[in-house]
This record gives structure tokens, sequence and C-alpha cells, in this order.
């Protein structure tokens, strides 16, 4: 079992920490996370993972590396790297957004393996959807990442000019899924439920609609169809949503949210 040192605890770095333990069967004693504010990671200590605030000892006793700073502290954590990096040794792979393989090598000066991860944060759940990009020099690597993050939900190998892309529907994809729970939720209380069983119902039946497209792979209208009859009440609800500009706003948001990536580093 490979060592791993995540670089960052923010949420996601914690988030792939506890997957990592408690649904990819990770020993604890082999995921070393820093970050400035040790307190901050109080319960990945209670759960046997290291923890700490310095970055050369955790890539010295790690074999995977994973860059989960802000893009904004990419380069003064690689400069405080670098020396530490044994480039036939270490596998490296970056969950930070709006840089590139190309950038980040750059940073570096040495021809490191790197590897490019975007996962959310049901990674600590081990229900992440997870998109992973590499040259064709770092094949072995790739393959390495892709295996562990497999373990961690779903993986999938994209081209990198996609990455960006990847960010908006797996990271902010989470977000987004949610919001539209949440609403449905609200709708279930003004009908009559009380708040904790309508987010329950909401949840739940969110969880069957994805299942069921998982499941087929079908397509979403496919699935629609068999729920929605002539005159009934389930086409009047989707017409007076999509009226009011459902499918329009998602993908506007989406869109928006795209464009902000350039703005990031």
């Amino acid at each position: 079992m490979k060592k791993i040192a995540i670089l960052g605890g923010g949420n996601i770095g914690t988030a792939m920490a506890l997957g990592l333990v408690d649904y990819a069967g990770w020993a604890p004693e082999n995921i070393f996370v820093t970050r400035r504010t040790t307190d901050r990671l109080a319960m990945l200590a209670e759960k046997g993972i290291i923890t700490g605030s310095d970055n050369k000892e955790a890539v010295h006793s790690a074999d995977i590396i994973i860059l989960a700073v802000r893009p904004r502290q990419l380069k003064e954590l690689i400069s405080e790297i670098t020396t530490e990096i044994d480039v036939n040794r270490h596998i490296i792979g970056s969950v930070i957004t709006s840089y590139a393989l190309e950038d980040i090598l750059k940073i570096f000066g040495i021809p490191v393996k790197l590897v490019r991860i975007m996962p959310n944060t049901a990674i600590a759940i081990g229900e992440s959807m997870t998109c992973v990009a590499a040259d064709g020099e770092n094949a072995d690597a790739l393959g390495i990442i892709k295996s562990i993050f497999d373990r961690l939900g779903t993986a999938l190998v994209i081209e990198e000019g996609l990455m960006s892309a990847a960010t908006i529907l797996c990271a902010c994809g989470i977000a987004f899924f949610l919001r539209s729970i949440r609403a449905v939720s609200q709708g279930g209380i003004q009908v009559g439920f009380h708040a904790d069983e309508a987010q329950l119902i909401a949840s739940q039946t969110a969880r069957g609609a994805a299942s069921l497209l998982l499941g087929y792979g079908n397509h979403p209208e496919d699935e629609i169809d068999k729920v929605t009859t002539p005159r009934g009440c389930t086409i009047a609800g989707l017409n007076e949503m999509e009226h009011n500009g459902l499918s329009s706003a998602l993908i506007k948001g989406i869109v928006k949210s795209y464009d902000e990536i350039a703005k990031l580093k």
C-alpha cells in the first residue's frame, strides 16, 4: 500500500483522507495530511492519520503526493518541496483548479510524474466522480492514480483540455445538485411534509434517479417518460418548471462557473 501525502488539509484534502481510510481501505498511518493550522486536522488525527505542518517531512515519507492547496498558494508550496522530490519514486497529483500540467511542470523545473485530478467532496464517503488526466509520458502514473480514485467512487480518464469543464461538472456540480435537492425539499414542506421528512424524501429520490441512469445507462428522458402520463401531474409539474427556466438556469449556471475559472490563478 503506497504512502500518500496530501499537502493542503482543507475541505477537499480532508475529504480525500477520510475516503481513503473509511472506504478505500488505506491504513491511516500511510496517509500524511498537512495544514498550517494543524488544530483543524484534529478529526483526522483521531483516526490515526498523520497530520502536521511540515510539507517537506510529508513528501519525504510518501510515494504519492497530492497538491491540494489554493491556486494562489501553489508556487510557494512547490518552491518549498522541490528539493525533496525524487523524480523516480514520487507520483504527484494536483487537484488545483486552473493550473495545467505544463504550468505545474514549469514551476517544478524538474521532470516529475504528474497527474491532474478533479474529485468532489463526496470522496469522503467513497462516492466521488473524479476526472484524471496526464500526458503520454506518464501513462503508468495515471493508471496508479486512477486505480486509487476508482476505490473512492468512479474515476474517468479525460483529455487535459477538459479539466476546467470537469471542475464545473464534478466539483461545482455537487453544489448544484445539493441546491436542487434543497429546492425540492422546500417544495415538499409547502405541500405538507416536515422539513426532515421532505429532505429525506428528496435526497433518496435523487439517489434513486441517479442510480437508474447509472444502472441502465438510459437517457434521462427515457426514465422521465416512464413516470409521465397524458394529462398527469408529473408532466404538469415538469412543464411549469421549464416555463420558469429550470433547464436554462442550470445550463447558464454551469457556463457562468466555467467562465470564472480563468480568474482563479
